[in-house]
């Protein structure tokens, strides 16, 4: 059984035609822009690839299926030229604004009290980027999931309220369905081994369902909240859910929505995934707290490590506290000079980042849609995150295609992922991450729950696009 990959380096657009030359198909001694990589793969049946390489690759009039894709994404494109040149301004205005010089590089050791103002200085820069009151940016957040964890704890009491008036009354609300696979544990939606969940602080929780297109159920929302409801979840990407992300708009439409009904509702977005996908960020549209991932999108695939809390003053400084202690503020904690200079520098390459994953998740949508699988978001479809999820239908598919992610992967293309437990996760989940930074996703990478409807969710930059089946 055989496997084809196909790997693409030709321009997005020339500088004054919105028309790509198509490579022709040559021999695999020659230098073409095309090429096809065979492997033995015990995943994927003889007649799938064999239909699908005559219909794409060997018939002169179908061309290069990829470079159609790109010729075709010209406007799309475009506009993800004209997104990024946008952020990155914000971004350069904000490191002017914050006076940001080499000194800030130099880091700092121990307490951290020694800090040359750089920690200073990039919160600063940071709470501007996405439009809050303050912001702390810290290497003692080790993922996306410690941050939001962080944020929920500073809004969050055992005792409030009465918390459960009725079976209807609830503390914590997340009005964009389930969330995240990582924080089910820490709301207590699925048992910590009373490890210290929400709910063993005795904070109760609830959802709204999407409505059946995947988007927010606005219906349900308008009596979602109750006078008890202390604090209200809004998760801006897919996670591992088949839904649409959210745009900042909405997230502003349903943060309206909540405040209507309980003035006294806070409101937390995770914000992972979302970061320069739009113009504006959450805390400009009312959010009280946002929180993610320095090895994400904001770290501009440089960042080794790290996570954010921004918004509000008084709560940046409560998810603080709980990360560290009560007391201590902000102005503590060390971190070493070159993972400071990569904070800034990768901050202001991010822009740039997230637009080429953007770009990359336009080209999977178009070429996987055009080959009869489902996607999500849809081909051409205004992005509001940089995933793009696949619907494969099997477990098969699904190996087949991390592994081929894996093999085209810049770090690693000799290893093999394999689908297992991870800490977190409540399915078996395979991740293909061939990515400088543990973890870190936008240059190419691929993961999946293998559950219904066994779907990849995938970010890739924009010149690297696989046909594994």
């Amino acid at each position: 059984m055989k496997m084809w990959v196909l790997s693409c380096a030709t321009p997005a657009y020339p500088a004054h035609s919105a028309t790509v030359a198509m490579p022709t198909l040559k021999s695999p001694s020659s230098t073409s822009q095309l090429s096809f990589h065979r492997h033995d793969s015990p995943f994927v049946p003889e007649v799938t690839f064999s239909s699908l390489f005559m219909e794409f690759f060997t018939n002169p009039l179908q061309g290069n299926l990829v470079v159609k894709a790109v010729d075709s994404l010209h406007s799309e494109f475009r506009a993800v030229d004209s997104l990024v040149a946008v952020n990155s301004s914000r971004v350069l205005k904000a490191f002017k604004n914050a006076r940001v010089g080499s000194h800030h590089f130099g880091g700092s050791t121990g307490y951290g009290h020694d800090e040359a103002g750089g920690r200073e200085a990039l919160d600063l820069a940071f709470a501007e980027i996405v439009g809050a009151e303050s912001a702390i940016v810290r290497s003692q957040f080790f993922s996306g999931t410690h941050a939001i964890t962080c944020a929920l704890f500073a809004f969050l009491r055992p005792g409030d309220e009465s918390i459960v008036l009725d079976k209807f009354d609830y503390q914590l609300l997340a009005v964009a369905g389930a969330p995240y696979d990582t924080l089910e544990e820490v709301i207590g939606k699925r048992d910590c081994g009373g490890l210290g969940s929400l709910k063993d602080f005795g904070v109760e929780y609830r959802e709204v369902s999407l409505d059946e297109d995947g988007g927010l159920d606005w219906d349900a929302l308008k009596v979602a909240l109750k006078p008890h409801t202390k604090c209200a979840l809004i998760q801006r990407s897919c996670g591992y859910s088949w839904r649409r992300s959210l745009s900042v708009n909405d997230i502003g439409k349903a943060i309206k929505m909540i405040k209507m009904q309980n003035p006294d509702c806070l409101v937390m977005v995770d914000n992972c995934y979302g970061e320069f996908v739009e113009s504006i960020e959450p805390p400009a549209v009312g959010a009280d707290l946002v929180a993610g991932s320095l090895i994400k999108n904001p770290g501009g695939t440089i960042a080794p490590c790290g996570g954010y809390v921004a918004g509000k003053k008084k709560w940046v400084e409560a998810a603080a506290a709980r990360l560290s202690a009560p007391g201590l503020g902000i102005d503590c904690g060390s971190t070493p000079g070159d993972i400071m200079r990569t904070y800034f520098q990768g901050l202001f390459l991010s822009p740039q980042m997230v637009g080429e994953a953007i770009k990359g998740s336009f080209l999977i949508a178009e070429v996987m849609a055009s080959k009869g699988y489902k996607v999500q978001p849809l081909p051409r479809e205004t992005r509001h995150d940089i995933v793009q999820a696949v619907q494969l239908g099997n477990r098969e598919r699904l190996l087949a295609f991390c592994e081929a992610v894996q093999r085209s992967s810049p770090v690693g293309s000799f290893t093999k992922p394999i689908a297992g437990t991870t800490p977190g996760y409540a399915s078996e989940v395979i991740f293909a991450d061939g990515t400088f930074i543990d973890g870190s996703t936008s240059e190419l990478s691929c993961d999946g729950p293998l559950r219904e409807p066994f779907a990849v969710y995938c970010q890739v930059s924009e010149w690297l696009i696989l046909v594994p089946f």
